[in-house]
């Protein structure tokens, strides 16, 4: 493939026996039982940039060029596939558009052609073969994300519109989508794109020949990129998991390879609170950590391969248990149905509302969420606050500790010990870029445009410090995303956690005959064939492996309502 940068250990093209692999006769010969041959002429396009729910090609004689379009819509070949090569990355997988196109190189040739039913049938069925396309097809995405290839193009500014242009990148980057970034501040060619827009257009995002979105929301970036999952009026699934976090993935993985028609819907991008964290290394199997964006998306590609199907940027705005099934009303309208429903839509960081000023500087920029490589571009060679004593907090400290020039990490409590884990702890110590403020809180945000001082006083005694900190991080807490049961009859803890269990509907005066006289299960709320797992579930362990435990669990309570 075309090399668009200086060559990277970590590029995915250089290890191009994986990444374009050519499989053995055998291997070939074994696939052709699935599809059909072709000859095609030279010029042929076998799938262009936009097209949905493309073939997977093996080439038996010839050779098939990749292509990509520019900010213009020119094309431009990115790779060659040739002799026992094939095509595709991660959107076969899924039905969202495709980010490149494909065409037969002069002077033409012969290809085995695979319809995405027998694509799915052959990985089923030839386990080595899916294990060379799986790893090809991740290292693809990684290549093409690296490179900018495919990409959408990003216009911002650094005095404008801050805010939207790190939530969009937020956007694209935890839902594996390339973005090229240029600042129309700086560069003419950014400058040009952007033309006669004004300030208040920006950040502007260049979704193909035509296609402008000015400061688009997450939902309008989803339909213009083709993110959207289409579903018809007839649709009925056997499991609905509302949210995509490590438990809502885990349960889309199981019930999914379990044979039980699964849909995920997810409000932003997979992984949740998770996919924030730089480095998780306590969870079992990866003794060199994983970030927690690498794990929600391997976990979203092991979901789609068995066949569930996940729709992004699609919130559920109510869910009625009246019926049977179940009817789920998502924010565009859309209404689906099903027969079980998995509650994992997790919690989020606690806002500092209390603190003059927080609103103004959490939409124009400086308070975050989330430590990335995209907020840690923003602290390089500067001061930055992180608040929170968990091992979020802890994970993103260390983090940054090597990008910013000073981490500070406040916390109310005498220390870290009671609420994040040692490993952690002990590299905070040991770090002399960071320093741990025990038993202080923000009292003061200031700045003009965006934030500039962070003032933080020791509750003890009243001493209060104010630093030049443009970049303040929050992880406080845990606040549940239960807003969109109010009505179902789900019930809540006093927090707005999900009860479950046998005590979920000890208060409800027709549970007997709601229940039909069994049990509840153990993750099953006060809602028959309605469960909740993770986060979002009252008393759970706040624990990546805890979430992903229980998502798979509640798969085995899932096919025992179904069956009876």
């Amino acid at each position: 493939m075309a090399l668009d940068t200086v060559a990277d250990p970590t590029d995915p093209y250089l290890r191009a026996a994986q990444t374009f692999p050519t499989l053995s006769p055998d291997q070939v010969a074994r696939i052709r039982t699935f599809g059909e041959v072709e000859a095609l002429p030279g010029g042929t396009m076998v799938f262009r940039r936009g097209d949905r729910t493309v073939d997977f090609f093996l080439i038996l004689e010839g050779a098939i060029e990749i292509l990509e379009e520019d900010a213009q819509g020119a094309p431009r070949v990115i790779t060659i596939h040739g002799e026992r090569q094939f095509t595709g990355e991660l959107d076969l997988f899924n039905d969202r558009e495709i980010l490149v196109g494909g065409r037969i190189a002069e002077p033409g040739g012969r290809v085995l052609r695979l319809s995405r039913p027998r694509f799915r049938r052959m990985l089923a069925s030839e386990p080595d073969i899916a294990e060379i396309i799986m790893r090809a097809y991740i290292l693809r995405r990684v290549g093409l994300i690296q490179h900018a290839q495919g990409a959408v193009t990003l216009l911002q500014s650094r005095e404008h519109g801050v805010a939207d242009a790190l939530r969009i990148q937020h956007f694209l980057s935890r839902n594996g989508h390339p973005v090229r970034v240029l600042q129309v501040d700086t560069d003419p060619d950014a400058q040009a794109l952007a033309g006669e827009s004004a300030a208040s257009d920006l950040p502007l995002v260049l979704c193909g020949p035509g296609r402008v979105l000015r400061r688009p929301s997450n939902a309008e970036l989803a339909d213009c990129l083709g993110f959207a999952e289409r579903f018809g009026p007839g649709d009925l699934f056997d499991v609905a998991v509302v949210g995509a976090g490590p438990a809502g993935l885990a349960a889309a993985v199981y019930a999914a390879s379990e044979g039980l028609s699964t849909v995920v819907l997810e409000a932003e991008a997979p992984g949740g609170q998770a996919a924030t964290s730089s480095k998780i290394e306590n969870y079992l199997g990866f003794p060199t950590g994983i970030s927690g964006q690498a794990l929600a998306g391997r976990a979203q590609v092991q979901a789609q391969k068995f066949g569930a199907r996940l729709a992004v940027a699609r919130s559920v705005a109510r869910l009625d248990c009246a019926r049977r099934p179940h009817e789920l009303t998502l924010d565009d309208g859309t209404v689906l149905r099903a027969r079980s429903v998995v509650v994992a839509t997790g919690a989020r960081y606690r806002r500092l509302d209390q603190v003059p000023n927080f609103a103004r500087f959490e939409q124009g920029g400086g308070i975050h969420y989330a430590a990335t490589a995209v907020e840690a571009g923003l602290c390089e060679g500067e001061e930055v606050v992180v608040v929170g004593g968990g091992n979020s907090a802890g994970q993103a400290a260390v983090y940054l500790s090597r990008h910013a020039s000073h981490v500070h990490i406040l916390v109310r409590g005498a220390g870290l010990a009671a609420s994040m884990s040692d490993y952690l702890v002990a590299r905070i110590e040991a770090s002399d870029r960071i320093t741990l403020h025990t038993g202080t809180e923000v009292t003061a945000l200031d700045g003009e445009r965006h934030l500039e001082r962070v003032t933080w006083t020791d509750r003890g005694t009243g001493a209060a410090e104010t630093r030049p900190v443009a970049n303040l991080f929050l992880m406080l807490g845990a606040v549940p995303n239960t807003e969109w049961l109010a009505g179902s009859g789900v019930a809540l803890d006093r927090q707005g956690f999900v009860r479950v269990g046998a005590g979920a509907g000890d208060a409800e005066p027709d549970g007997a005959e709601r229940w039909g006289g069994r049990a509840a299960h153990v993750l099953e709320t006060s809602r028959p064939g309605v469960f909740a797992v993770g986060d979002v579930r009252a008393g759970s362990v706040k624990r990546v492996a805890s979430a992903v435990g229980e998502g798979s669990v509640v798969v085995s309570s899932v096919h025992q309502v179904l069956a009876g």
